[in-house]
């Protein structure tokens, strides 16, 4: 048996150890190098921006190098005078030489200050900037994306990557850019010196580069999994906080404080405890590679001063070359830092690029608009839909709604009823038939037409931080007062507010924290008869309410059904009963249709489920839910 790598066919476990490990990393750097390629095609109109900025960089390294050079050239002028290298350049007098390197020290000191500001003005403007832009492109983006993509991702996943990820970008491009660029730069500069100084010396200097390099790998290899953890565990860290924070009520009610004070603490120390371990790697670092550093420097140092010594090596050029060795090495020991930079950078910059990507379903593909004046007829032919994730939807739904008429939709949970109202505005496109508005597909309306004639007001009141005033007009933002007044009044939600201390301009807070949920759903109804909207859908706009809400409500209903088409979604059938025409729906499919009156004749499905909401039933003889 060969003593080598292999044993026959088989592999070690300490070498299938390394190769992963090699693996690894070769794989995360084209990753990388592919993740940036994406990032440069995306910044396209900032690359004059990002050539200034990296030329100012690398124009600062090479006067920062500049001033160890001219050290030696001035132990050159001490040491050897009239026969020094400045004097071959016609400045013949010791005192002339050093008055020509003062004078040059100060330019090049006043270069290296001028470029510096110049490369951080650039850099830190196009962060901020490409910043800007992305997190600006990307929030476009997304509000164009299908409801499905909303449904299938958590809204904290995709405000990690618009604000964290785009911040982890900006961070390396703030410094991160600038840093990896000059070590290049210093590395290639100072090399080539030493090569042309002493080739000798150049080789024993360079000598702990690769290990310094391999060292910074190493450590973020070892690292970067640790510092996961420790984000991982912030990440639980101040879940919990949100949690406790958010149900604070239920806390104080519980009289659960010091337990959750515990379960907090014991958080906190599992967070502690992660940063203790990536703490004692990252630590390591610096102490090793400086010892690394120390072989490259007494290298030079006492190899140069020997060949100084026999005078094989100019006295000036070995100033130069001891000056330099740290001005070499010394850099590279950040290497680290600056690679675990550049990684998250280009892993966020992947996350928000492939955000971007995302393919738009449901397109906005024309510019016609509806004919107007709108009559709000709405058709379903046809209309066949199913989830995806689910399987649950509509099947072969065929429904007529004449213009300026009521429709209710009844039906358990999960019958279909939101499903027709996604599609009627196109949140999702049937597989099969059509919707139509006045006789137009909606799929050849374009999208802000269609939605302009639709006034939507769901179970699921959103309100947005601001005042009362504001979240009104936000269904016509150049609304007037008396408009505003009169759309409150029509809600019946004017007589509140006209009795708070601040009348329209009170904040609502929150998600309208400060309303109760009845206020909360007139303002929502509020916003969208201010529209002034042909069609007024209603999905289950009345479930959460009190029954002087609801009642508010309905007379809020009656008054403005007589103008416009009305499609309601309730499980109270107490608020449909003057429907024009009620639909059950169950299963995706239309079972029965009719007046409040036939449906009760035709002792059905919505007959069972009247009786037990008027008490002349039990709840479990009704198939209706």
């Amino acid at each position: 048996m060969s003593s080598g790598n292999f044993h026959g066919p088989y592999l070690r476990l300490q070498d299938f150890v390394a190769y992963s490990d090699r693996y690894i990393l070769l794989t995360s750097t084209t990753h990388s190098v592919q993740a940036l390629a994406r990032l440069l095609r995306y910044a396209k109109g900032y690359r004059r921006r990002i050539l200034a900025a990296t030329a100012c960089s690398i124009i600062n390294k090479l006067f920062d190098i500049a001033p160890e050079i001219l050290i030696g050239v001035a132990i050159d002028v001490v040491v050897n005078k009239e026969d020094s290298f400045v004097a071959r350049l016609n400045f013949t007098t010791p005192e002339e030489q050093i008055l020509v390197l003062a004078i040059l020290t100060f330019f090049i000191w006043v270069g290296e200050s001028l470029f510096e500001y110049l490369y951080k003005i650039l850099w830190r403007n196009l962060a901020q900037r490409l910043q800007a832009d992305l997190r600006q492109d990307t929030y476009e983006h997304v509000q164009q994306l299908d409801m499905s993509f909303f449904e299938s991702k958590s809204s904290g996943h995709l405000v990690a990557i618009m604000n964290d990820d785009v911040n982890q970008l900006e961070r390396f491009l703030d410094g991160g850019a600038n840093a990896l660029i000059q070590v290049g730069v210093a590395v290639i500069a100072v090399g080539a010196v030493f090569f042309i100084l002493s080739p000798l010396i150049a080789l024993l200097a360079f000598t702990p580069v690769p290990l310094i390099i391999w060292g910074a790998f190493f450590f973020q290899r070892k690292a970067g999994p640790l510092y996961n953890d420790v984000r991982e565990k912030v990440g639980d860290l101040a879940s919990r906080l949100g949690n406790n924070l958010s149900g604070i009520a239920t806390i104080k009610s519980f009289t659960a404080e010091a337990r959750e004070a515990e379960r907090l603490k014991a958080v906190s120390e599992t967070y502690v405890e992660a940063n203790r371990r990536a703490i004692r790697v990252s630590s390591a670092f610096i102490p090793v590679i400086r010892m690394a550093i120390l072989v490259g420097f007494l290298a030079t140092f006492t190899i140069g001063g020997m060949m100084a010594l026999q005078g094989s090596l100019n006295v000036g050029a070995y100033g130069v070359l001891v000056f330099l060795t740290q001005r070499l090495l010394w850099p590279l020991t950040g290497l680290a830092e600056v690679i675990d930079l550049f990684e998250r950078a280009m892993a966020s910059t992947r996350r928000i690029l492939d955000l971007l990507e995302v393919t738009v379903e449901v397109q906005d593909v024309s510019n016609r608009s509806l004919a107007t004046p709108v009559r709000g007829e709405v058709h379903f032919q046809g209309v066949s839909f199913r989830y995806a994730s689910s399987g649950a939807g509509v099947e072969n739904i065929n429904l007529s709604v004449p213009g300026g008429s009521t429709l209710a939709l009844v039906g358990a949970t999960g019958s279909g009823k939101s499903t027709l109202i996604k599609l009627l505005l196109r949140f999702y496109d049937p597989h099969e038939g059509q919707v139509c508005i006045d006789g137009q597909p909606v799929r050849e309306i374009s999208l802000y037409s269609l939605r302009q004639a639709i006034g939507l007001v769901s179970q699921e009141v959103y309100l947005f931080e601001g005042s009362i005033r504001n979240n009104i007009a936000y269904g016509r933002p150049d609304a007037d007062e008396e408009s505003i007044i009169k759309a409150a009044i029509t809600a019946e939600a004017w007589n509140f507010i006209h009795a708070l201390p601040q009348g329209l301009d009170t904040p609502v807070g929150e998600r309208g924290v400060r309303l109760s949920g009845g206020q909360r759903q007139r303002l929502s109804l509020a916003r969208a008869l201010i529209k002034n909207p042909p069609i007024l859908v209603l999905d289950e706009a009345t479930s959460a309410v009190d029954n002087e809400t609801e009642a508010a409500i309905q007379r809020s209903l009656q008054r403005i059904g007589h103008d416009r088409t009305v499609i309601m979604i309730a499980h109270r059938l107490s608020t449909i009963v003057y429907a024009d025409r009620i639909v059950v729906i169950h299963q995706g499919r239309v079972i029965e249709h009719g007046t409040h009156a036939e449906l009760l004749e035709a002792n059905g499905r919505y007959a069972a489920q009247w009786r037990v909401q008027t008490g002349l039933a039990k709840a479990e003889d009704t198939l209706l839910g």
